[in-house]
């Protein structure tokens, strides 16, 4: 579990990124050229913005209490490994199947009543709101007092019988706690990353996902940004070009995770050695199945840290239905170099085309964009 600055949302199989203020323009370094200048960078806004209730919280002190009369949870499950069905899917017929879907995420406005039963509301509707997870994609729980807290997310959470799990990029030490006994991790909050904007995500790698997350606002940002932005992988599948679409699926993407910078000119016999250095010492601190390759995005001298090849549609494991299931859009240069980020080098991520290891064209970038900015919420 996780919390952020959102309202609550049950995440089973959509992705969610959180937009900030806008920051300059900086100079591009892949394949596209070492100083070619890039436009404005500009903070996507989202197509629906819901009404704001502006609802007080509970102080810090109080917000973050933990019930010390539940046992500690910090020794959780680790992270389940990703569940891929992804081999003969039919575009067309998948985006038919997926424009069917209704809208999502479904709202549930608590009553006074729902309000007074606490815990007990999400006891006696657990088994419909599992279901509405399964139909929706996300449940967005609005009005209620108990989740207000880490005691009253806990509550929440084992009262719909959710077990929770580690992170899926836990053993990289990228993941803060804000309560570990309480399984609910902290979501990223480091002054230097104020002005970044996360781009569209699945809560999860090629190797492991969360079969659901719980995103909850204890607080407001207090500098601004910390909005929270819901997109439905089913709606993106389903109105993506579909010749954009195939492309990607028929090619696959690999992502890369980190970059290290060596001198262009070091000895090819030094280039290998600290490759099979980086890959015995670094890569296991990532629970993924990770390549060290040279020079991918064209950079002389970069050793980069490059996923699996993956299909960036997924079928769901208990309904069967195709979605959108990738990190493309977070993690594509050519989109982070347009919006706000305070990534340093070391962490600037790409996305290639598997079979040929070329970054995504921008044309293909600027599609994932165009409907991912215009049906996000």
């Amino acid at each position: 579990m996780k919390f952020t600055s959102a309202a609550l949302v049950f995440l089973p199989a959509v992705a969610a990124f959180a937009p900030v203020q806008v920051g300059n323009p900086v100079t591009c370094t892949t394949k596209l050229g070492a100083t070619i200048e890039v436009p404005d960078r500009v903070a996507p806004d989202a197509g629906y913005v819901p009404e704001w209730e502006d609802r007080p919280g509970l102080p810090a002190d109080q917000f973050m209490e933990s019930d010390m009369t539940k046992p500690d949870r910090s020794g959780m499950w680790e992270c389940p490994l990703t569940r891929w069905d992804s081999e003969g899917i039919n575009i067309e017929e998948a985006q038919k199947e997926a424009a069917k879907m209704p809208h999502c995420p479904l709202e549930i406005r608590a009553s006074d009543a729902d309000v007074a039963k606490g815990a007990d509301y999400f006891t006696q509707n657990k088994e419909q709101i599992r279901a509405d997870l399964l139909q929706y994609g996300a449940v967005w729980f609005r009005g209620f007092d108990l989740m207000k807290s880490v005691k009253g997310h806990r509550q929440m959470y084992e009262a719909l019988g959710l077990d929770p799990c580690l992170d899926p990029l836990h053993s990289s030490g990228l993941r803060k706690f804000s309560s570990e006994r309480d399984a609910l991790y902290e979501e990223v909050n480091k002054p230097s990353l104020r002005g970044h904007y996360i781009g569209l995500h699945s809560e999860s790698t090629a190797k492991r996902t969360a079969a659901y997350a719980a995103f909850v606002c204890f607080q407001k940002a207090t500098e601004g940004g910390g909005r929270f932005l819901v997109a439905d992988g089913a709606a993106i599948l389903a109105e993506l070009d579909s010749k954009v679409l195939k492309k990607l699926y028929d090619r696959k993407i690999r992502i890369s995770v980190s970059n290290l910078d060596l001198p262009p000119n070091m000895p090819g016999f030094l280039k290998e050695g600290v490759k099979e250095l980086v890959d015995v010492a670094v890569a296991p601190k990532f629970d993924m199945d990770l390549e060290m390759i040279y020079e991918s995005d064209g950079k002389p001298g970069r050793l980069q840290a490059i996923e699996s090849a993956e299909s960036p549609i997924n079928r769901h494991p208990v309904t069967g239905l195709p979605v959108w299931f990738n990190n493309a859009h977070n993690h594509a240069r050519k989109l982070r170099d347009r919006r706000p980020c305070g990534v340093p080098e070391v962490g600037m991520t790409e996305v290639f085309y598997a079979d040929t290891m070329e970054p995504l064209s921008l044309e293909d970038c600027q599609e994932i964009k165009r409907y991912v900015h215009g049906m996000n919420e």
